[in-house]
């Protein structure tokens, strides 16, 4: 039953972190998937600085957090040049 929360958490944290980036629009299961990969960047980060989520809410927010990173990283990659 944990994982349906799991690909819940993920798809709202994708689609979170997809508008405050502002991309061009990845979908919604590449943001399903952008979302579960964050939460788990995320939370590798927050326990690296020391930082535990313990609710759902937390959990939100670490994977949107994360979500965010991941995003900016992709898109550092991903950028095309402008004529």
């Amino acid at each position: 039953m944990y994982w349906l929360w799991y690909i819940l958490i993920g798809l709202a944290a994708g689609y979170v972190a997809s508008l405050i980036v502002k991309g061009s629009g990845s979908g919604m299961l590449l943001n399903l998937v952008i979302g579960m990969v964050g939460g788990v960047l995320g939370g590798w980060l927050f326990r690296l600085m020391g930082i535990a989520s313990t609710n759902m809410l937390g959990s939100l927010l670490t994977s949107v957090f994360g979500a965010i990173v991941l995003l900016l990283i992709v898109g550092l990659f991903t950028r095309r040049k402008r004529e």
